[in-house]
C-alpha cells in the first residue's frame, strides 16, 4: 500500500516538476536509437535499462535514468529513495530531493540502514549529479563509474 501511495505522489507531482523545475532540452532519443550505440557504452546501457523496464525517457528526466544506470540502482521504491539518498551524499539538494528523503524515511524506517549506505556511497563518489550525460552517451559506462568512483 505504501509503495502504491509514493508511486501515486510521484505520478502527480512529475508534471509540475519537470515544468518548473528542471531546465535544459529533452533529449530526444528513444531506447531503440540508445541500443545502437557500442555495447560498453553509457548510451547502450541506458537503452537497456529503458527496455528491461519497458519505459521511455520522460522529457527532461533523463539524466535520473542515467543514475539509475551508472549506480546499478533498480526502480522499486525503496530503490528510488536509496538512489535519493546516493545523491543527496553526492551534493544534490532540491526540494523534490527533500521531500522524497523524508516521506521515503518515514514510510520504510527498516531501510534506514540501506539508505545510510547509498550516501555513504553517494559522498565518496566524485560529484555526478550536474554532468552532462548526454554529451557521455559514448563513453564506456565502467570508465564512468571508475572516473568518477561510483561503486
Amino acid at each position: 500500500m505504501r509503495d502504491l501511495l509514493i508511486e501515486k505522489m510521484y505520478e502527480i507531482t512529475k508534471k509540475p516538476y519537470q515544468k518548473f523545475f528542471k531546465k535544459g532540452t529533452p533529449w530526444n532519443i528513444t531506447p531503440s536509437e540508445l541500443i545502437q550505440y557500442n555495447q560498453d557504452s553509457l548510451g547502450f546501457h541506458l537503452g537497456c535499462f529503458l527496455l528491461k523496464y519497458n519505459f521511455q525517457m520522460q522529457p527532461k528526466l533523463e539524466d535520473h535514468d542515467v543514475i539509475h544506470v551508472l549506480t546499478n540502482t533498480s526502480v522499486s521504491v525503496p530503490e528510488e529513495i536509496a538512489m535519493q539518498f546516493f545523491l543527496l551524499g553526492n551534493g544534490k539538494k532540491s526540494a523534490y530531493l527533500f521531500m522524497v528523503i523524508t516521506i521515503g524515511t518515514i514510510f520504510y524506517p527498516t531501510q534506514i540502514k540501506q539508505f545510510i549506505k547509498n550516501f555513504n556511497r553517494g559522498k565518496s563518489a566524485h560529484r555526478i549529479h550536474d554532468l552532462d550525460f548526454q554529451k557521455m552517451l559514448v563513453i564506456p559506462i565502467k570508465t564512468i563509474q571508475t572516473t568518477f568512483n561510483i561503486k
